[in-house]
């Protein structure tokens, strides 16, 4: 145990936000065993800019912990964002978002989508963007959102964040990619 009059290292604290499956699991029966809400969102998170910021803090005003899975570099590519991305690597996105004060977790997931970790995590809450349907039930459908149907049946909640306007990693992109045009 670290000394109370000890200052445990900022990047310390931040590379401790990553977690693998398993450890990541075991915390959040903790978490749970003291009453905490578990509030879960995903994505490629490739340029941490403000659409994100503002979208994030509004999903950990959901609950006690916030959970971000995000894409591995392979499964953005599947993802077919366009060939440049991700633009930064799964480590380097996920230390980004770990170093968010309101950030509780980071994991990263290789799957196509983060179904099997909700199914394994079952979080309190649910969070997407406006771009999806909390009530859509068609899995095939664009607008539903994997795994609602596990959190909801687990008596979670299902929510979806409007996106602030005018910010975006592709508009990010095509502005630097115009600079010197």
């Amino acid at each position: 145990m670290i000394p109370f009059t000890q200052k445990i290292k900022a990047l310390t604290v931040v590379e401790n936000k990553t977690y693998s499956k398993e450890v990541l699991n075991n915390t959040v029966r903790m978490w749970r065993f003291f009453e905490k809400k578990v509030v879960f969102t995903n994505g490629c998170f490739d340029i941490l800019h403000r659409g994100h910021i503002d979208y994030l803090a509004k999903a950990s005003d959901l609950g006690n912990e916030l959970i971000i899975a995000v894409n591995s570099d392979a499964s953005v590519k599947r993802l077919e964002k366009g060939n440049s991305r991700p633009l930064q690597d799964e480590q380097t996105r996920a230390m980004v978002l770990a170093s968010l004060h309101f950030v509780s977790a980071v994991i990263i997931f290789d799957e196509e989508t983060p179904f099997e970790l909700i199914n394994f995590l079952k979080p309190d809450v649910l969070v997407k963007g406006a771009d999806y349907d909390s009530s859509e039930t068609n899995p095939l459908s664009k607008k539903y959102i994997v795994g609602s149907d596990v959190v909801k049946a687990n008596g979670g909640e299902v929510k979806t964040i409007e996106f602030l306007e005018g910010f975006s990693t592709t508009l990010i992109e095509e502005k630097i990619k115009n600079f010197n045009k």
